[in-house]
């Protein structure tokens, strides 16, 4: 059964009519509510607001990690473990074919149903699944295999489990060796990307977000907490914070925005797949004309940009 959002109430009334018109084997009052279907969707997405895309971001429909992997890669083989600890679910890493492109896939995975969510712990990731994701990216680099992050979750896991075996230090290491690989690299938040959570696979030469995806350094919720000490204000804070991929891509922040079906990911998830793949084969004839040094050079001076300040004489 579809999940509707608040603002998909029109949309959900005009699916049940097709359904009961279907049953009833009125075919020509299905042909018109489908015309007023693709009119209520055009209506309803075309000027979303950023806490709606906060909650598209977040739909339990949309397509996570996995179903990308799936719908994209061909003779893919997963890779498992960290081989210091154990293997942590909420990392997911393929080897596999876009096309005819050997590429590395590295995604966080929320997971789909109570149990699944339990056993990847809701896409937050343990220190170890940072290392497994940055052994497997070494492994890529050694092989000259270009990798494809998927960003995908709240934040990294903050239990005390995890901060005992080096949580922020995994991050860390991360973001220095990832600035550092001699191979090319995609990331792109496909959900929502949270915090250091986010950054531990996302520095890369090309960080793409899916139109409907949210990029932050704190979730809404936590920043009305703080601001406001309301979590309900959270609307407000997502307006106030700049979370979408359009506010992003304006701030210079991320370097594009990838275009999802009309009616959203979590209702064409096939188109949207093909997105990210004409997005990421794209990315690739770019970069791999390019020298592996000066692809680190080029990855470095972006990463340099990001931050601006002036002193005060």
């Amino acid at each position: 059964m579809a999940f509707y959002l608040d603002f998909e109430k029109n949309i959900q009334q005009i699916d049940e009519d097709i359904i009961n018109a279907q049953i009833k084997s009125d075919f020509e009052a299905v042909a018109i509510l489908k015309k007023n279907l693709e009119k209520e969707i055009s209506k309803t997405y075309k000027n979303l607001s950023d806490f709606q895309r906060l909650q598209l971001a977040r739909h339990p429909d949309r397509p996570y990690a996995l179903d990308y992997i799936d719908l994209i890669l061909n003779n893919k083989y997963e890779i498992h473990g960290d081989r210091a600890f154990r293997d942590d679910p909420a990392i997911v890493c393929f080897m596999g074919y876009l096309g005819d492109k050997k590429l590395i896939v590295i995604g966080e995975q929320k997971g789909r149903g109570t149990k699944d969510k339990i056993a990847r712990n809701f896409g937050m990731p343990h220190p170890e699944g940072y290392r497994k994701a940055l052994r497997v990216a070494k492994m890529a680099e050694k092989f000259q295999i270009p990798i494809l992050f998927l960003i995908d979750t709240p934040g990294a896991y903050p239990g005390i489990g995890a901060e005992e075996r080096g949580q922020s230090e995994a991050i860390a290491t991360n973001l220095y060796e990832l600035s550092d690989l001699k191979t090319p690299t995609i990331a792109i938040v496909i959900g929502e990307g949270g915090s250091g959570g986010a950054l531990a696979i996302g520095v890369a030469d090309k960080l793409a977000m899916m139109k409907n995806s949210v990029f932050s350094v704190i979730s809404p919720e936590g920043c009305a907490a703080i601001l406001w000490n309301d979590p309900a204000k959270s609307e407000a804070a997502t307006k106030a914070m700049k979370v979408s991929a359009d506010d992003l891509k304006t701030q210079g922040l991320i370097d594009d925005v990838i275009e999802e079906p009309i009616m959203g990911a979590h209702r064409d998830k096939e188109n949207a797949a093909v997105a990210i793949a004409d997005y990421v084969k794209k990315a690739l004839d770019e970069l791999e004309n390019i020298d592996a040094r000066e692809l680190v050079a080029n990855r470095m001076q972006k990463i340099l940009k990001l931050g601006a300040f002036k002193e005060n004489s």
